[in-house]
């Protein structure tokens, strides 16, 4: 489990907690980091209250825990605590904020050796799990009437004999290759690979089954075998997982295509038949209601604890109403008292405004406006006047001085290389000249000088 480091610091203004606040905290960080936890100890102190509840103490040679295990958890236990036993408990820390101690609430208790066992199949089930070997979409449907079946499993028992009987009895003419394999004790889960593989490699069978009687964990714990697992997982064909009773659950069951309760289930999902699925669906059903049953009496154990804090939720909205309800009057107050002064602000003000009516100053104002606008509009007047006067009197003028008056007289203007000739010296014969009219332009070629 990840350890948070906790830092302190030394504070000047060191932050005082009351006994409600520090338990409040204590039992937060119980429920964010302890809720699904085994806790290995010997059970002392063992007692059971009227109500039903389980109350003991989980010990080992330097420290001792308080457990309870609460009347509804307590009534699927496989295993009923004993003083003297060593177990494993799976449960959650919390903490009893009455005595201020921190306990155990226990959901499940096995004895420690078979909890090992149980504890190492929950660590394989979830690995698996997260690599997606459970997954339905990896899985295959079977053949609806297979010609070829293997079969994985002892040969000597009752299972094997049971499984022939029982396919030569729904369909006669199958066609069954045993391959023999020890199920139980030290090389099985080699073996119950191999054969697995056989089949797989060789492409005979249509569909496998792994199959053995029912037992104990340890018994079973051949099929629980991470190599027993990917083989059934690689195999080319459909495999069926028939291992134990309809309550033994293996990790060969959760990654096999389809489970059996039995073998002899197995040998009736091959060929199936009406009654079988109706038997398939009954036992469905029955496993369903235990599920449901367990699933109501854990809803139940949560509303009872809902119930038990719900008094104390009470006091709690009680004392948040009565703050609203003290809020609430004092910003009345507040407001009343702010209203009332902008009321005396306002009566003032319009006392002062009556006093001094601004109605006549705005009235003298535009009069002087207007008398200003009128002055300034005949003064622009007589000023445009004046400046339209003197600009007539200086075209006039120029229009006097200008050369094309002149030029409008019959005179004309000569230009040579761009200069104005004023006598013929300028202009000897031969000499390209420009003369500019009123109207127009000519060149001419001098062709006689006269001084």
């Amino acid at each position: 489990m990840e350890q948070t480091e906790l830092n302190w610091a030394p504070d000047p203004q060191p932050h005082y907690f009351s006994v409600t606040e520090l338990t409040t905290a204590m039992r937060g960080l119980f429920s964010e980091y302890f809720t699904d936890i085994w806790v290995a100890g010997e059970i002392s102190g063992t007692k059971l209250a009227a109500s039903g509840h389980y109350y003991f103490t989980l010990k080992d040679q330097d420290a001792q825990l308080k457990c309870v295990c609460y009347r509804m958890a307590a009534r699927y236990l496989k295993f009923k605590p004993q003083d003297g036993v060593a177990v494993l408990a799976r449960g959650r820390v919390d903490l009893y904020e009455a005595r201020g101690e921190v306990q155990l609430i226990v959901e499940a208790i096995e004895p420690q050796g078979h909890g090992a066992l149980q504890l190492a199949f929950e660590r394989l089930k979830e690995k698996l799990e997260r690599e997606g070997l459970f997954s339905s979409t990896r899985k295959r449907p079977l053949p609806a009437l297979p010609e070829r079946i293997g079969i994985v499993t002892s040969p000597t028992g009752a299972v094997i004999q049971d499984m022939l009987h029982i396919l030569e009895r729904r369909c006669p003419g199958r066609h069954i290759r045993l391959y023999p394999a020890h199920v139980q004790g030290e090389g099985s889960a080699e073996q119950v690979t191999a054969g697995i593989d056989y089949f797989s490699k060789s492409g005979w069978a249509e569909v496998v089954i792994v199959a053995r009687g029912g037992g104990s964990l340890e018994d079973l714990w051949t099929f629980n075998d991470e190599r027993v697992a990917r083989a059934i997982v690689a195999c080319s064909v459909p495999v069926i997982s028939a291992v134990g009773h309809e309550t033994d659950f293996t990790i060969a069951d959760f990654v096999a295509d389809m489970r059996a309760p039995t073998p002899s289930a197995a040998a009736e999902i091959v060929i199936a038949t009406r009654e079988s699925l109706l038997d398939s669906l009954l036992a469905a059903d029955h496993k369903l209601l235990q599920s449901m049953r367990l699933k109501i009496a854990l809803q139940a154990r949560k509303l009872h604890n809902v119930t038990i804090d719900r008094a104390r939720l009470h006091r709690a909205i009680g004392k948040q109403m009565q703050r609203v309800d003290e809020l609430d009057y004092r910003l009345r107050e507040r407001w009343r008292a702010s209203l009332q002064l902008r009321r005396r602000t306002l009566e003032l003000t319009t006392a002062r405004l009556t006093r001094l009516d601004i109605r006549h100053k705005f009235a003298d104002a535009k009069r002087q406006l207007a008398a200003f606008d009128n002055s300034m509009t005949q003064t622009l007047r007589l000023r445009l006047s004046q400046a339209s006067g003197t600009m007539n009197s200086l075209d006039a003028h120029l229009k006097q001085l200008s050369p094309l008056t002149i030029l409008d007289r019959g005179y004309a203007i000569v230009e040579c290389d761009g200069q104005i000739i004023k006598n013929a010296e300028s202009a000897p014969v031969g000499t390209h000249i420009n003369v500019r009219l009123a109207k127009g332009r000519l060149d001419a070629l001098v062709q006689k000088t006269v001084f």
